[in-house]
């Protein structure tokens, strides 16, 4: 493709700076990317890849960010600062692909779309070519983003503390219908966004052992002598918020070994042991969350998490230090959010910084770290509260083992004062469980030292008070907080919605992009304008052809884009409970083959979701969905009125084209155990409505957006334990429910297997025996409650009025929202000042 002549160089209004790096202009951005493409490229534009000019364009936009982040770099790290900067430790951000939403949040969309226009392509062409940066597993590692991009924009210093993962999430093939992983190589063509710090490293230690020593002025202090170290290196990625003066800092770190190559060992032939430091040393940041079923496994993942912990905890204390500021002032200077257990060891670790590094003595140390610290939790599961065994954590880390049982010790005498006669309590409350092998609590240590603690939903957090966490909600009710979950409304409409977010702003101007809760209610009065009504269903349908056409780039599959799109695309999960999903599509299947189901809707049935690599019933889960698909989709009677498709490798690019394109969203999780959830979020947003429990953030859009907007199935929380305790017997509801029954004897009898009985004989089983997430229990309201979408949908317009209410009214659901409040009630932190406009 050839591009048009360079054209001359333009300046700045005040002719003293070119603006081929500041300049916001469509002439301006041209110029720009002809300079990079030259002078960071080496290409000629007649010889330039549609990969050149991506990145060529990734660095143009990379530069008008630059001003505002130093500025912002400079406001955190300035001597005598007094402003309080927020710390988000994570071990996920699943930023998604940075271009897109680098030219919303920075206003330039249009101009670099003209820019683009000069060299040949469409901007749309050179956003999708960007490669994802897999950093996350799913909703955690998006939360973490949502919240970095609304810390940007309502003007609120941040860093974003984690790993630069050399791989990430893996990509996801399906093969014969089942999972595969293939590698993420989201580096190999280079990362235009981030900043590499070489000089910004820290050494991290492990094994070895401790020593104790009395300092100069003769006070006993503890040194740790450890038998290896890693260098962890700062990787920087500018984060810009929305129109706003504030762009802050993703600070993630890559290991390297202190000594690369050995010299002694390569010259007496030993070629691979001159660089054994470095391949182990550098193993630490190769993969997002290695399997843990080996024990090298959780060594690893243990090792990453100190990592990270420990390389942005002295990145910390050295800016805090910087800006002349006293040890015993850093919870005053920064507030420092754990993001689920990973980086639970930050209370360890900032402990040892204090006692050992700067000579605090414990009640100084232990009073700023708790006054620095909160932690998120994410979960009701006491199964995936993280532990360690003892021995494992001693071994690696034995100063931190040390400062944890001192902690613990201390932690139980206050709890023994409180409750003398509660042997029981300091049991459970212990950060050193002692049932079976002895290990570490993580969110235990997390509770101890934190100063807040908080669930991310309602009722998330009024069962962690009564369940997992119940005794820490005793012993200090007062540092328990809810803070519901948000989602950005510049990636998750301004971005993956357009047309949507057009027509929103011809109605009530633009200001709803950062103020989502106060200004998108304004939209309610155009849900019965009927012209209103006829211009969101075309931008809905304009997006499910878009999204028909990539499932069929994908799949082969070719679906109705006049059909109802019935989407569930989430981590797969049995409590998540896709298959609750797949029995309804049975039942529906046999309706239809029989001509019983009365005047059915024609649906398209889309999934999405990657199982983790060691849990098998998902990846069966999978095979399942895929294996009634095919059946399903090659039936002449049945497939003109319902379609089952699996879209592979579900990310945030993927995302952004279904979430607009869905008319149902599947919540379908079992009643309480689900924290959250933000896909709920995004897809009531694009005015999808939901069918769903009572379960996680669900509760609270329902009560947002009306009951009789919301398709409520299923057994509360309460009444999933009440059952479970009164003796649940899943088998009694398979023998008296007739099309139940149907369903799971056809998965037993091979029907989707081609005759193989064996196949999915683990997930009958499952169901028949125990049904742990209660499927068979709420399969009939589940059924009967997809009745009535079916009906609901056939009247258009009721339909269309019920969606543009559900998006007028979940602006409470923005990540602006959820962050006001952390800054509010957690962290104690105001924003410097309001959005620019």
């Amino acid at each position: 493709m050839r591009a048009r002549s360079r054209s001359t160089t333009a300046t700045s209004a005040g002719g003293d700076r070119p603006s081929v790096r500041t300049g916001v202009s469509a002439a301006a951005i041209a110029e720009a990317l002809h300079e990079n493409l030259h002078c960071l490229q080496a290409k000629d534009p007649d010889h330039a890849t549609r990969l050149d000019w991506y990145m060529a364009l990734a660095y143009t936009v990379r530069d008008r960010m630059l001003d505002r982040y130093i500025a912002t770099v400079e406001a955190i790290t300035a001597a005598e600062s007094s402003t309080k900067v927020v710390a988000y430790l994570s071990a996920e951000f699943l930023t998604g692909p940075h271009l897109g939403n680098g030219l919303i949040n920075l206003g330039i969309w249009q101009a670099a779309s003209q820019a683009v226009s000069t060299i040949g392509f469409d901007l749309s062409a050179l956003v999708d070519h960007e490669e994802e940066p897999g950093l996350g597993n799913g909703g955690l590692g998006r939360l973490a983003a949502c919240y970095m991009d609304s810390l940007a924009t309502i003007n609120v210093p941040a860093v974003g503390y984690g790993i630069r993962y050399e791989f990430g999430i893996f990509d996801q093939a399906i093969v014969d219908g089942w999972q595969v992983e293939l590698t993420d190589k989201w580096l190999r063509f280079g990362n235009p966004w981030e900043i590499v710090r070489s000089e910004m490293s820290f050494e991290v230690s492990y094994g070895g052992r401790t020593e104790p020593y009395q300092d100069e002025e003769g006070c006993l202090r503890v040194r740790w002598v450890p038998d290896k170290a890693v260098k962890g290196v700062a990787y920087d990625t500018p984060i810009p918020g929305y129109h706003s003066r504030t762009t802050n800092l993703l600070r993630l770190w890559k290991a390297e070994a202190t000594e690369s190559f050995d010299f002694e060992e390569f010259n007496v032939g030993n070629y691979y042991g001159a660089v054994q430091q470095k391949v182990l040393s550098e193993t630490i940041s190769k993969v997002l969350y290695p399997n843990d079923e080996p024990e090298i496994g959780r060594h690893l993942r243990l090792a990453q998490q100190h990592f990270f912990v420990s390389c942005s905890l002295q990145d910390m204390l050295r800016i805090h230090l910087m800006r002349g500021r006293r040890v015993e002032e850093f919870g005053a200077s920064w507030a420092v959010q754990m993001n689920d257990t990973h980086p639970a060891l930050a209370v360890a670790e900032l402990m040892r910084l204090l006692l050992d590094t700067h000579w605090l003595d414990w009640d100084q140390a232990w009073a700023i770290t708790q006054r620095a610290c909160s932690y998120t939790n994410h979960t009701v599961l006491a199964e995936a509260l993280e532990t360690w065994p003892v021995e494992l954590f001693g071994r690696m880390l034995p100063r931190h083992l040390e400062i944890v049982y001192e902690i613990n010790r201390r932690f139980l005498d206050e709890v023994r004062a409180r409750a003398p006669e509660d042997d029981d309590l300091v049991r459970r409350v212990s950060i050193v469980g002692e049932g079976g092998t002895k290990h570490i609590r993580m969110a235990h240590l997390a509770c101890a030292g934190s100063h807040a603690i908080n669930g991310v939903a309602a009722l998330h957090t009024d069962l962690l008070k009564k369940t997992v966490l119940r005794d820490f909600y005793r012993l200090a009710p007062d540092t328990f907080f809810n803070i519901t979950n948000g989602v950005t409304p510049r990636r998750w409409m301004a971005l993956s919605n357009p047309g949507l977010a057009a027509l929103i702003t011809t109605r009530i101007g633009d200001r709803w992009i950062s103020n989502l809760e106060g200004e998108l209610p304004r939209l309610m009065p155009f849900a019965d304008d009927q012209g209103f009504q006829e211009e969101w269903r075309a931008i809905k349908a304009h997006s499910k052809r878009q999204l028909a056409a990539v499932i069929r780039e994908r799949t082969g599959v070719s679906i109705d884009p006049q059909s109802m799109f019935d989407v569930q695309v989430k981590r797969l999960h049995e409590y998540k409970r896709q298959h609750l999903n797949v029995l309804h599509l049975i039942t529906l299947y046999n309706r239809l083959r029989r001509a019983s189901g009365g005047r059915l809707a024609p649906r398209t049935a889309i999934f999405g979701g990657k199982a983790a690599p060691g849990y098998r019933m998902a990846k069966l889960i999978i095979k399942l969905i895929h294996a009634v698909g095919a059946v399903v989709n090659r039936d002449p009677v049945v497939s003109p009125l319902l379609k089952v498709v699996f879209v592979p490798d579900f990310n945030v690019k993927l995302a952004q084209h279904i979430y607009p394109a869905a008319d149902l969203s599947e919540q379908i999780s079992t009643a309480g155990l689900e924290a959250s959830g933000t896909g709920n979020m995004k897809f009531s947003l694009s005015g999808a409505l939901t069918i769903g429990t009572l379960d996680g953030a669900n509760v609270e859009i329902r009560e947002a957006v009306g009951a009789e907007n919301f398709f409520l199935f299923g057994r509360t929380a309460d009444e999933v334990r009440q059952l479970k305790a009164g003796g649940y017997c899943p088998r009694t509801l398979y023998e008296a429910d007739p099309e139940l029954r149907e369903a799971i004897d056809m998965i037993n009898a091979g029907h989707f297997s081609g005759g193989d009985r064996d196949m999915f004989r683990p997930i009958v089983e499952s169901l028949l025996v125990r049904d742990d997430y209660m499927l068979l229990a709420d399969y009939e309201s589940y059924v009967e409650c997809q009745e009535r979408v079916g009906a609901a949908y056939r009247d258009r317009t009721s339909w269309t009025r019920m969606s543009i209410v559900n998006c007028a009214s979940v602006g409470r659901f923005s990540s602006d929202r959820a962050v006001h409040e952390y800054c509010r009630d957690i962290w104690n932190v105001t924003p410097l000042a309001s959005p620019a406009r």
